[in-house]
C-alpha cells in the first residue's frame, strides 16, 4: 500500500463540498467551493456563453443541475489526499444516488488507485454523506428537440459529425476549445452560433499540490462531461446528448483486471447515468453513444472515407498542447491511430497526416507491443482493443507494407486477420431503432 496514501487520508479526513454560486448576465459563470480542512480550498469555475443559451431556465433546475455538475468536479480535488469522508452541504443527494457516486468514484480512479498502488474496495475507499436537507424539485414539462453533439476533435467524433449531418437541429458541444475541436465542427458545416463553447477551469491549487507530491493521476473527464452536457443541453433545448464513445472502449486495461482507463466511456457507466438521470433529473433528455455499436476499427473504415477531415482531426493528447496543435508522434494515441487507419489509407496518406512513417520507428517498439497485447497492460490512454489493433498490422502486413515495428510482429508473432467478431455490429447499445438503422446502413456502404 502506498504509504502517502495512508499518511494524507489520516491527516486529511474529511473533504467539503462546501457550495457553488452562478450569475446569469452577459454568460454563465459557475464557481464552485471545495475544501479539505486544514490544507487547502478549491474553486473552479465553468463559464459558458450567454449567447448559446436557448431558453429561459426554471431557476430551480438550473441551480441543481449546476450542483450536480459538482459531485464529478469534486473528483479532480479529492484525489489529492483521498481524504476517507466527502461531506455534500452544496446540495441533497439521497442515499441511491450516493451509491451511484461512489461506483463511479472508484471506477472511474481504478487507474489512478492502480498507478498509486492502493489497493482498497469501493466501500472502503470514500464515505459519502450529505447534510443538505432534501429539496423537492419541479415537475417540468420539458420537451427538448435535436442532438447536442460532443465534439473532441478527434476521429471518432469527426464520424459522428458526418452521420448526423442530414439531421435537424443539431448543434455542437465543446468543452476548453482547441483548434481541431472547432476545426472538425466547421468542416462538418456548424457555425459559431451552432458551436457551444464551455471554459472549464482548474483551481490551480491542484496542480501546486501535485508538485509537491500529493496524490495525483488519472480521473475520469467523460463523467464531468456527462453531467456539463446534461447542464448544456438543458440550456439549449435539446433532446439528446450525442457523445462517441466506441464498443472498444469496454476492454479493460490491465489484464484479468476491471481497470478501464475509459471508464466512463463505457457501456457500463452510460447505462448508469442514463439510470441516474431517469430517476433524478426531471428532463426528459436522452444521452448515449452513437458509436456504440462500432468498433474502432469499424470506425476507421468510416473515417478513411471523410477526407474533408483529414486534415484537421488531432487524437494527440500531447502534441494539442503545443501551438502548432501537432501530433506528436511519440505517444500510444498517435500510433495507435496510425495502425487502425492503416489497412484502410495508404501509406502516402498517412505521412501526409503525421507527417513520417510510425511503422518504421524503432524507438516506439515498447508502445507497439503494449497496443498489440504482448506486455502487461495496454497503454493508459484511449487506444482500442488489442484485437483489432494485431488486424490492422496483420492485415498491412499481407499486403507487403515493410518498416521495422511491422518487420518486429512478423518475425515474432503470427497474423491474425480474423475479423467476423471485430467488424460485428454491437447491439448492446442505447441507440434506438433510428439511430441503429442509420449507423447500420451507412456502415454497409463500405464493406
Amino acid at each position: 500500500m502506498n504509504p502517502k496514501f495512508i499518511e494524507f487520508r489520516e491527516k486529511y479526513k474529511d473533504f467539503i463540498y462546501h457550495s457553488y454560486k452562478y450569475r446569469l448576465d452577459d454568460n454563465l459563470e459557475i464557481e464552485y467551493h471545495f475544501e479539505i480542512p486544514n490544507l487547502c480550498e478549491f474553486r473552479p469555475q465553468i463559464i459558458i456563453k450567454r449567447e448559446n443559451i436557448k431558453i429561459v431556465p426554471n431557476r430551480d433546475i438550473l441551480e441543481y443541475l449546476i450542483f450536480q455538475i459538482g459531485l464529478v468536479e469534486l473528483i479532480s480535488y479529492v484525489k489529492a489526499t483521498c481524504s476517507k469522508n466527502i461531506e455534500i452541504r452544496a446540495g441533497y443527494i439521497n442515499e441511491e444516488q450516493i451509491k451511484f457516486f461512489k461506483k463511479l468514484y472508484y471506477n472511474g480512479l481504478g487507474e489512478f488507485l492502480y498507478i498509486n498502488n492502493i489497493n482498497v474496495s469501493e466501500e472502503e475507499l470514500f464515505n459519502i454523506v450529505c447534510t443538505h436537507e432534501e429539496k423537492k424539485l419541479p415537475v417540468t414539462d420539458y420537451q427538448g428537440l435535436g442532438n447536442l453533439i460532443c465534439v473532441g476533435g478527434g476521429k471518432d467524433s469527426c464520424v459522428t459529425l458526418e452521420l448526423l449531418k442530414k439531421e435537424e437541429n443539431n448543434s455542437c458541444l465543446i468543452i476548453n476549445p482547441k483548434t481541431p475541436s472547432l476545426a472538425t465542427a466547421t468542416v462538418a458545416g456548424y457555425k459559431d452560433t451552432d458551436i457551444m463553447q464551455v471554459k472549464r477551469v482548474l483551481d490551480r491549487k491542484i496542480i501546486e499540490l501535485n508538485e509537491q507530491g500529493f496524490l495525483n493521476g488519472h480521473t475520469p473527464l467523460s463523467s464531468v462531461i456527462a453531467f456539463t452536457a446534461l447542464l448544456c443541453a438543458y440550456l439549449q433545448g435539446k433532446k439528446n446528448i450525442v457523445l462517441s464513445n466506441e464498443a472498444s472502449a469496454n476492454q479493460e486495461t490491465v489484464k484479468g483486471t476491471n481497470i478501464n482507463h475509459q471508464y466512463s466511456k463505457t457501456i457500463e457507466f452510460e447505462n448508469d447515468f442514463r439510470e441516474y438521470v431517469k430517476n433524478n433529473i426531471p428532463l426528459d433528455i436522452n444521452y448515449f453513444s452513437l458509436l456504440r455499436g462500432l468498433s474502432e476499427y469499424n470506425i476507421a473504415k468510416l473515417f478513411a472515407h471523410y477526407r474533408i477531415y483529414h486534415k484537421v482531426f488531432k487524437s494527440c493528447n500531447l502534441g494539442s498542447k503545443e501551438k502548432e496543435w501537432v501530433w506528436c508522434c511519440n505517444c500510444s494515441k498517435c500510433l495507435f491511430i496510425y495502425i487502425i487507419l492503416s489497412p484502410f489509407i495508404t501509406k502516402e496518406e498517412r505521412i501526409s497526416i503525421f507527417g513520417e512513417d510510425l511503422y518504421d520507428r524503432e524507438d516506439l517498439l515498447d508502445t507497439f507491443k503494449e497496443i498489440i497485447g504482448y506486455s502487461d497492460t495496454k497503454p493508459f490512454e484511449c487506444v482500442g482493443t488489442i484485437e483489432e489493433a494485431r488486424l490492422a498490422v496483420s492485415e498491412v502486413i499481407e499486403k507487403g507494407e515493410e518498416g521495422r515495428l511491422l518487420d518486429y510482429y512478423r518475425d515474432n508473432y503470427p497474423l491474425e486477420l480474423e475479423k467476423e467478431e471485430i467488424e460485428k455490429y454491437n447491439d448492446n447499445n442505447n441507440l434506438g431503432e433510428y439511430y441503429n438503422k442509420l449507423v447500420k446502413e451507412e456502415l454497409m456502404l463500405y464493406v
